[in-house]
């Protein structure tokens, strides 16, 4: 990897981070959106964390004739990260003053970039945080099927703001300032996403905005939106996945808290989160079924109607499978 040029400072260099994980057949759609942009200086990194399924190669082919102007720069991951600690990485790897989001199933359009530093510049360099709009493209890749409106951003102006409610956040088309990273670090591998993480962490330092301009196409279906439900099963396997994820993010949380001063008011914010997670774990953690039944006899934590659903659902998940079998008839009649 090359060491970076020097730029003129009224045109920064930005970075788009552009990560994939079992993506191969749309990841040269995302490439593509990636090599078309109209900006410069731009470096773009692509990283593929440990697919099984051929996506590093099919990446590889995607920019192995590129002779444009922009610096591309492949890795491919020894083990798999997750979102936030993939994500992280290519934080350390790159040297752009602004960071793009990228994900490997969805496309940014020509303009995302120049439109975004425009932004940022006209705002003299202070939001940590550029949100936009996205197209609601279907699974196919063929139709848009409307436009996905985030949170206004510029709403949250502090902690206070943030503990009344998480905004409606989609990190696929984030941009963060490097200054993030240096003043809170990386994100542990534990986590599923990460668009909270940084939006809490852009509010607590420059600000966070939002540009009502659509400059992502953000694919319905892909990964980032889960998978059906069809079974008990595969219900549990997404409980557990979304139960260490949710840990995660509120432990990294609490330590962005205790960096931006306010430990003691986020250590409250999330307390009601905390016990429902903290029950999720332990009941299904349990080793036998009177020590889930002790869980869910327990004073205290979540309320009983939701300590009772997830005892049923790890000590007899066979009560549910009819449930489960009467949406699978109803889909395919559908």
């Amino acid at each position: 990897m090359n060491n970076p040029r020097e730029y003129p400072a009224e045109r920064p260099l930005v970075s788009i981070l552009l990560i994939t994980y079992r993506q191969r057949d749309f990841v040269a759609a995302a490439i593509r959106g990636a090599l078309a942009q109209t900006y410069s200086p731009l470096e773009i990194l692509i990283s593929d964390d440990c697919s099984d399924d051929g996506t590093f190669e099919t990446a590889s082919s995607a920019v192995a004739d590129y002779s444009g102007p922009h610096r591309i720069v492949l890795n491919r991951n020894e083990q798999n990260l997750g979102i936030g600690a993939h994500l992280s990485k290519l934080a350390q790897m790159s040297h752009g003053e602004l960071l793009f989001v990228a994900a490997g199933d969805d496309i940014s359009l020509p303009q995302r970039c120049a439109a975004v530093v425009e932004a940022w510049l006209q705002r003299d360099r202070k939001p940590d945080l550029i949100a936009t709009d996205l197209l609601d493209l279907d699974y196919a890749g063929t139709q848009i099927l409307g436009t996905i409106q985030p949170a206004e951003l510029e709403r949250y102006r502090g902690f206070a703001d943030w503990a009344q409610g998480y905004p409606y956040v989609v990190g696929a088309a984030h941009t963060w300032t490097r200054r993030l990273f240096e003043r809170f670090g990386g994100m542990p591998p534990q986590m599923s996403s990460e668009d909270l993480i940084m939006t809490f962490r852009a509010i607590m330092s420059g600000g966070a905005i939002s540009l009502r301009q659509a400059l992502v196409e953000y694919r319905r279906g892909g990964l980032s939106r889960g998978k059906q439900r069809r079974t008990p099963a595969d219900f549990i396997a997404r409980l557990q996945r979304s139960n260490r994820s949710s840990l995660a993010e509120t432990d990294q949380l609490l330590r962005d808290a205790a960096v931006a001063g306010v430990l003691p008011q986020m250590q409250q914010a999330v307390r009601k989160r905390q016990r429902r997670e903290f029950y999720i774990r332990d009941v299904f953690g349990a080793a036998g079924t009177l020590q889930k039944l002790g869980l869910l006899l327990r004073r205290g934590g979540p309320d009983p109607g939701f300590r009772l659903r997830m005892f049923v659902y790890a000590a007899c998940p066979w009560v549910y499978a009819p449930f489960y079998l009467l949406k699978r008839l109803i889909r395919r009649g559908g």
